[in-house]
């Protein structure tokens, strides 16, 4: 499994301690895959912390390779900083930065470029699962977010039910389980057998008392862990719940 933590707009120096806090109860979980995103200003800084014990990621990344684009970060900065993943198109990056479909294919288009994984991040907003068009809307997300050769790369999708993130909400058992069913048939339909391997994550509002529940249903094949990654102790009791 893959549990990512995505720190989102949050951390400074003093915070390298959950780091290190981190790599020291990992040495004692081998085999896990775990991946934490930083914000830009502390990733070389996680990287030297986190040596080989840990994945390190950034949170968006630009299409272009360089150019007049103030305040981007673009995949190849990234992995010059020692990052191995990206996510791309996370729902506040879609609602808040208005980024399209088509921004987000091309974005992971580029994480591949600069040779990092990426996680593509799909899901529906309350009134379009109320209005019972949540299959409807992720499968246009994967249609169109998901580009025609990631089968070929390093690549999972999260699916982030938009309404379940820091809300204190969670998908119940069955939401999760038949979103990642429709998912993975997705998946298949358009790569084949590949498309049966690409890991699934879940990324609504997991927590140290829900992920041994979601991290259990079918096809789930990790975590995009939000606020939860901040805290070691909370980070490492959501590790551990991974089968």
């Amino acid at each position: 499994m893959l549990i990512a933590g995505n720190w989102k707009m949050n951390g400074l120096d003093a915070s390298l301690s959950e780091v290190r806090a981190l790599v020291a109860g990992l040495k004692a979980r081998p085999g896990l895959k775990v991946v934490i995103c930083p914000p830009a200003t502390l990733l070389t800084r996680v990287v030297k912390e986190a040596g080989s014990a840990i994945g390190v990621g950034g949170q968006d990344c630009h299409a272009k390779v360089s150019g007049a684009f103030t305040g981007d970060i673009s995949a190849e900065m990234l992995k010059d900083a020692g990052a191995t993943w990206t996510i791309v198109g996370h729902s506040e990056r879609r609602q808040y930065h208005g980024e399209t479909d088509a921004v987000i294919a091309a974005k992971a288009e580029a994480g591949w470029r600069a040779g990092l994984g990426v996680m593509i991040c799909v899901g529906e907003l309350e009134a379009e699962r109320v209005a019972g068009k949540e299959y409807e809307v992720v499968s246009t997300q994967l249609a169109n977010s998901v580009p025609a050769d990631a089968a070929s790369h390093i690549v999972a999708i999260a699916y982030e039910p938009v309404w379940a993130i820091g809300t204190g909400r969670t998908a119940t058992a069955e939401d999760i389980v038949k979103m990642h069913a429709h998912i993975r048939k997705e998946l298949v339909a358009r790569f084949g057998d590949a498309g049966a391997k690409i890991e699934i994550l879940y990324g609504g509002s997991v927590n140290p008392k829900n992920a041994k529940e979601i991290l259990s249903q079918p096809e789930v094949g990790g975590a995009l862990v939000g606020g939860a990654s901040l805290k070691a102790a909370d980070f490492l009791t959501i590790v551990d719940a991974a089968p």
